[in-house]
């Protein structure tokens, strides 16, 4: 299991505060070195800015994927999520608001887990259920169990 390893629900928070991405970042880095205070808050806000500011990781209606490697965390994959029930002003590829916001962190820069980890989480973003039944969890453990489940369908059926 992929997602269900690097995501936890220490690191997953519903009602995100943030109005637009940039505040987003912030509130989503702010969570990641609250359970990781020795990762770099301002390096982790660079390396992500600065992936972002080559296009908008705000993929598919409601769903934002920032992520970059070669991130100031310790060794490792994890993964932030933020949910916004009443959207966030994201500059997404398709001009509406953001809802959910899977932020990938990488140490190193072996691309191959981290492709693994946007492949995987992309194939459950496809599945309309998953974005649905993600946005009606009403705690951390709800929507890490949600992705756990989808992701063990998604093994299962391939």
């Amino acid at each position: 299991m992929v997602l269900g390893r690097i995501f936890s629900p220490s690191l997953i928070k519903i009602g995100l505060e943030s109005e637009d991405k940039d505040e987003t970042f912030e509130e989503m880095v702010d969570l990641f070195v609250s359970r990781y205070p020795d990762a770099e808050r301002e390096g982790i806000l660079s390396v992500i800015r600065d992936r972002e500011s080559k296009l908008s990781t705000g993929i598919k209606t409601g769903i934002a994927l920032p992520h970059a490697q070669n991130v100031p965390v310790p060794q490792g994959e994890y993964g932030v999520i933020g949910i916004s029930k009443e959207g966030i002003d994201y500059d997404a590829l398709d001009g509406k608001p953001v809802h959910a916001v899977f932020m990938i962190l990488t140490s190193s820069e072996d691309y191959s887990m981290h492709l693994r980890i946007l492949k995987r989480l992309a194939f459950l973003l496809e599945n309309p259920e998953f974005y649905l039944s993600l946005m009606e969890q009403k705690d951390p453990e709800g929507v890490y169990k949600t992705i756990c489940k989808f992701e063990d369908l998604l093994t299962t059926s391939v």
